[in-house]
């Protein structure tokens, strides 16, 4: 037997999404010290072996070859876009690993290899196209990077949208990391559209240029902002918070949120990384996987794949963001959808937030879509 519990991690710390996907890794490591303070599980400690892929997706690809084939490792936590975890599936599927996979996503996916603690579309966009309508109008441009998750969720988004009397004004879509002359294109298509509101799937660094530009446009950005389900506090850091003020963020977790579990995560959080680490909804998702891996561990014993993800049904977590626990006949995680509106102070205000914890539905079986989702 093992003297630990190996386990790989794989997130970008460069390329396109070097700020989220940092978030994710300071997260992760900050639950795997916690657990390994603690005694680790069932006296072993955890012994991460983590690499970089640097946002390339045939960098995920062989680094879970390797991980799966030659670092002895069966548990993997990371990827981060669609494209990343899509090109890794087949490879820890063929090899029977399990990854834990952070990040919201299009949905419409299942596999016994995967758990999925990240937001599903029914626990951000529904409740999003409501706000978007009740608070800003019905005329909405859609701006995305060119990939699957965008153009997923835009047409989820559309068809929302239009079901309750809203009106899709432009719909662009970008490369995943445009120049400056293309995101200026985009920029000119927004302004002309004068849309209500832009609803934004553009990523990283793209979308980082698209909300330096809308600044700069003096667009009035408490009637018509930018409303999203990505940006988080790390990128309106990096952006300004004087150039966000205004804009929408759909997330289960948001910094502000209050409980004191939340509170003792932004505090251990910043004290172990010297402020160079957020609390957002990418270290926030990270972090409680972790856990929810740590107690799956003790229940299962083993890291063998059905245990293990059988055992992870089983258990639930008090998180930052509220109480998190799996749904067993989809594999994702139930969890509380909020809205914030940034504010001068890099934070979002909660502008609404669910009193009941929302079963996850990647399959968007069970909604009808023109009925009001946006209520306690």
């Amino acid at each position: 037997m093992s003297a630990t519990w190996r386990i790989g991690i794989l997130f970008s710390r460069s390329g396109i999404t070097a700020v989220t996907e940092s978030e994710h890794f300071f997260g992760t490591a900050l639950a795997i010290e916690e657990i390994n303070a603690g005694g680790g599980v069932l006296g072993r400690q955890i012994e991460p072996i983590a690499y970089d892929p640097a946002g390339d997706p045939e960098g995920y690809r062989s680094l879970a070859r390797k991980l799966l084939t030659e670092d002895d490792v069966n548990v993997i936590f990371g990827c981060s876009m669609s494209g990343s975890r899509k090109a890794a599936l087949p490879i820890v599927e063929r090899h029977n690993g399990l990854l834990w996979y952070p990040s919201i996503y299009e949905g419409f996916e299942y596999s016994e290899n995967v758990l999925y603690t990240g937001a599903t579309l029914n626990q951000n966009t529904f409740a999003l196209a409501d706000f978007i309508m009740q608070n800003y109008g019905p005329r909405i441009f859609m701006a995305g990077s060119d990939y699957i998750y965008p153009h997923e969720s835009n047409r989820v988004m559309r068809d929302l949208l239009e079901c309750k009397g809203g009106e899709i004004v432009g719909e662009q879509y970008v490369p995943l990391d445009a120049d400056e002359r293309t995101m200026r294109r985009l920029m000119k298509e927004i302004e002309k559209a004068e849309a209500d509101a832009v609803f934004s799937t553009v990523i990283g660094r793209s979308a980082q240029k698209l909300y330096g530009m809308y600044a700069d446009a003096g667009i009035d950005r408490e009637k018509r902002p930018i409303a999203s389900l990505t940006l988080a506090e790390s990128e309106i850091r990096v952006i300004g918070p004087e150039r966000c003020t205004g804009h929408v963020l759909s997330a289960p977790y948001l910094a502000t949120v209050e409980n004191d579990e939340n509170h003792r995560f932004i505090r251990a959080l910043t004290a172990r990384f010297d402020g160079n680490a957020m609390a957002t909804m990418w270290s926030q998702t990270a972090y409680a996987q972790i856990h929810l891996f740590a107690r799956a561990l003790e229940l299962a014993e083993t890291l063998d794949t059905h245990r293990l993800g059988q055992a992870a049904l089983a258990v639930d977590y008090m998180s930052p963001e509220g109480r998190l626990h799996f749904d067993p006949e989809n594999r994702h995680v139930w969890s509380t959808p909020r809205i914030g509106v940034a504010n001068a102070r890099g934070q979002f205000d909660i502008a609404w937030e669910s009193q009941v914890q929302i079963r996850p539905d990647p399959y968007l079986a069970s909604i009808r879509f023109e009925e009001p989702l946006l209520q306690s």
